[in-house]
């Protein structure tokens, strides 16, 4: 016969983890997974990475659910031109996305003849490479890939298809409060050039900050179940990988 305090105990044991796990992934760390292309050449579809809950503060977003225990952000902290960040899209508020945050409140972003501008100052870029290929959702794309230098110092690979498929934009005037992202898949990324489904970011809605890769796998090759692939399918050199 087994005795009832077993199940208590293991019901308790199992309680306190549960409220644990949802303490870390509130406070300090929290898994995501990268489903699209969109940040490619720096993120991969398959990329699992860690985002620090801390770095920017808290709001309500950080929690499961985003119950509105309360308004704005605790210990808020500003994020820097560069990092990247997931946050919940203002579309739904409910959706993570994540960009590069490009625009602070009150900058001018526009693209001229394919060339990112910030407050009127072209950004400037190398070509370090020009012939790679990428991935837009299943499709290979021809791109050539470019380091990009942020006026604070901040350096990173942006890739553009060949022909420079986006020339021009409008003005894009970050609002009070809010922050403007960009793909550095520049020709394949939903981002905030596009006002009607993600556009300026409220400060509320940043989740965490990314900060490294701790496994990675092409489920193209195969699942991760199909251990007899895993030569192939994981991507062991991207383990423990810090995100620019």
């Amino acid at each position: 016969m087994i005795n009832k305090n077993f199940f208590i105990d293991n019901a308790k044991t199992l309680f306190y983890a549960l409220v644990i796990a949802i303490i870390i992934r509130s406070l300090f760390l929290q898994p995501f997974y990268i489903p699209s292309s969109s940040m490619e050449p720096n993120l991969l579809v398959g990329d699992r990475i860690f985002v620090t809950k801390y770095s920017y503060g808290y709001s309500k977003h950080s929690f499961p659910f985003s119950p509105p225990f309360f308004k704005g952000r605790l210990f808020d902290d500003n994020p820097e031109r560069g990092d990247v960040i997931v946050f919940k899209t203002p579309a739904d508020n409910r959706t993570d996305y994540i960009k590069r945050l490009i625009g602070l409140p009150g900058d001018k972003i526009q693209f001229i003849d394919s060339n990112l501008f910030i407050n009127n100052s072209e950004i400037l870029k190398s070509r370090n490479s020009t012939n790679d290929e990428i991935y837009c959702g299943k499709k290979k794309i021809d791109v050539f890939t470019f380091e990009e230098l942020l006026p604070n110092g901040k350096k990173f690979n942006s890739v553009y298809l060949k022909n420079f498929s986006y020339q021009n934009s409008d003005n894009f005037i970050v609002p009070e409060n809010h922050y403007f992202f960009l793909g550095d898949n520049r020709d394949c990324s939903k981002d905030s050039r596009f006002l009607s489904s993600v556009g300026y970011v409220h400060k509320d809605n940043l989740v965490g900050k990314a900060q490294f890769i701790f496994f990675s796998s092409d489920k193209s090759i195969g699942s991760i179940f199909s251990f007899w692939k895993w030569n192939k399918s994981i991507r062991f050199n991207r383990f423990f990988k810090k995100i620019n």
